[in-house]
């Protein structure tokens, strides 16, 4: 019985522990860029758009189509970004307990 409570009593600290990193990364900015630094792209690590910048440079050809690629690109690096982050410090925790695929 003082084993189960003990393992109790470990999960209970994981599952705390676990908590607080969530929080941190949902409150953490994760920023990709594309076209050289032209455009960027912030999400928070809860995937929320928090900033998009666009270089007035990348406008001045008026190719909405590049632009558009851009965009799209540099969000996909700051969603890279986040979910890298997200598997540093959450695969640790959920290595810990011996799930797989974690």
């Amino acid at each position: 019985m003082k084993n189960l409570n003990q393992l109790m009593k470990q999960a209970q600290q994981m599952q705390s522990r676990m908590a607080e990193v969530q929080k941190e990364l949902a409150e953490a900015e994760f920023t990709g860029q594309a076209g050289g630094g032209m455009v960027s792209v912030t999400l928070s690590g809860a995937m929320e758009l928090r900033r998009v910048r666009i270089d007035p440079e990348a406008l001045a050809d008026g190719d909405a189509e590049l632009l558009e690629d851009l965009v799209t690109a540099a969000f996909r690096a700051a969603q890279d970004a986040a979910q890298k982050a997200g598997a540093e410090k959450m695969g640790p925790l959920a290595g810990g307990m011996g799930l797989p695929g974690f």
